[in-house]
């Protein structure tokens, strides 16, 4: 537990109907009579109270809860005052709380503590963060479940048939002169293979979480006046690029962020492909392959109206989704693809249900496992992956080193959750050997 007692504005800051400030602290108590004038409430009662400044002057009415140490987020005592949510009154609330010696909180201080008092992982931190900025429902589920525990239940778990193999390795050591079953380093050698098998496969997920929480990049090209600029103003529903009849408009990599059927979407709008006639087009022309060879997704969009809507694309040029403009004009051909028109709608809630298919497809896991969901926890599975095929590489009268690897990738998976306590081990050797009978 921390000793000093820290406050906060909790909700966003501006002009709002009700702002909550919260403090967190062993003098939360304290600050709720300093304002009040009486003692704090009974915990988890809303109190109306009228909220004063140690000066006397009058700062607000509103409402006080009182929470009680460890049943609450940050496992210490906490003090909410829900107040008018003008900047002066907030303002005014605040400078109270900073004149009774609280500290202003630092960010991300309150999970911060609750993480120090055992209420919550990192993965579960981690979460809250994920939630705060989720802007599509998939982000949200994905945090959401996260915040559950479903990735530390998992982590855990493996942890745990580690902390079991890890405790054979360790008797074999410490306990040379006992008589020890035959099979045991053939029991460790499975242990460790079937958890490193369930962490490559859970490594091995093509980044869908972290494309989730980040957003999948979604590139257009095509060539000169098919559309692109006017696509993406319409699928952002607002005017991004800008749209004329002159041919090369667009020069640099124009980015929305979108949601896409739930999903977080960074629609990037390139430089139409050709052959540049100048300079600056030229290097438009090389930032829009650069961009559409680095993207998740691409949309190809193309002049259906054109004798040949290929001829200026470059030979490699791919798409995940191909679309066809311009279908309120005469086509030369009938082309294989979508059929679209961005000036009079036609076919676009067909595309859009297509990428957003092709979205879907990115993202979803195949089963109900979690998904990583950044890359802390990429690095910290790939060092406890390399720490057990060490373990296995490992000769029978080498438990030594079989055992430092094991160590090794408990210390690796204990990373990501924050939790990591060797001496586990001790009480896995005593309950499984009969040491001593």
């Amino acid at each position: 537990m921390t000793g000093d007692t820290i406050y906060a504005l909790s909700t966003a800051p501006g002009r709002a109907g009700v702002a909550v400030i919260r403090v967190s602290g062993p003098e939360a108590g304290r600050a709720l009579t300093a304002l009040t004038g009486k003692p704090p409430p009974p915990a988890r009662v809303a109190t109306v109270a009228r909220l004063r400044h140690a000066a006397g002057h009058q700062l607000d009415e509103g409402l006080i809860l009182y929470f009680a140490s460890p049943a609450r987020f940050t496992g210490e005592d906490v003090a909410e005052f829900h107040v008018h949510g003008g900047r002066a009154t907030v303002g005014a609330v605040l400078s109270a709380l900073g004149a009774l010696g609280l500290r202003p909180a630092e960010a991300g201080e309150f999970t911060r503590r609750a993480v120090e008092n055992g209420k919550l992982d990192l993965t579960q931190a981690e979460a809250i963060a994920d939630l705060v900025d989720a802007e599509t429902d998939a982000q949200r589920r994905q945090a959401l479940r996260q915040y559950d525990g479903a990735l530390a239940a998992l982590y855990e778990g493996w942890r745990a048939d580690l902390i079991r193999a890890g405790a054979w390795a360790e008797a074999a050591i410490d306990f040379s002169d006992e008589e020890l079953p035959g099979d045991t380093f053939a029991r460790v050698r499975a242990a460790i293979s079937e958890i490193l098998g369930q962490l490559r496969k859970h490594l091995n997920d093509a980044r869908r979480g972290e494309v989730l929480r980040d957003g999948l990049h979604l590139a257009i090209i095509g060539p000169p006046n098919a559309g692109k600029s006017s696509l993406i103003n319409a699928l952002a529903r607002r005017d991004v690029a800008i749209v004329a009849e002159t041919a090369g408009t667009t020069r640099d990599v124009i980015e929305v962020r979108m949601d896409l059927g739930g999903y977080p979407v960074i629609l990037a709008d390139t430089a139409g492909l050709r052959a540049a006639s100048e300079a600056i087009e030229a290097e438009g022309v090389l930032r829009a392959l650069a961009r559409a060879e680095a993207a998740d997704l691409v949309l190809l969009l193309l002049d259906g109206s054109a004798p040949d809507p290929f001829a200026e694309l470059p030979s490699n040029t791919r798409g995940d989704v191909v679309a066809f403009n311009k279908s309120d004009l005469p086509w030369p051909a009938v082309h294989d693809g979508l059929s679209i028109s961005l000036k009079t709608g036609h076919g676009m809630d067909a595309m859009i249900e297509a990428l957003t298919a092709k979205v879907r497809e990115r993202l979803e896991q195949p089963n109900e496992a979690p998904m990583l969901t950044r890359a802390r926890h990429r690095h910290a599975l790939e060092d406890a992956a390399r720490s057990l095929e060490q373990a296995l590489g490992a000769q029978d009268d080498q438990p030594e080193l079989m055992a430092e690897d094991l160590r090794l990738a408990l210390r690796a998976l204990g990373r990501i959750t924050g939790r990591v306590d060797i001496e586990e081990l001790l009480d896995v050797v005593f309950r499984d050997f009969c040491i001593g009978k």
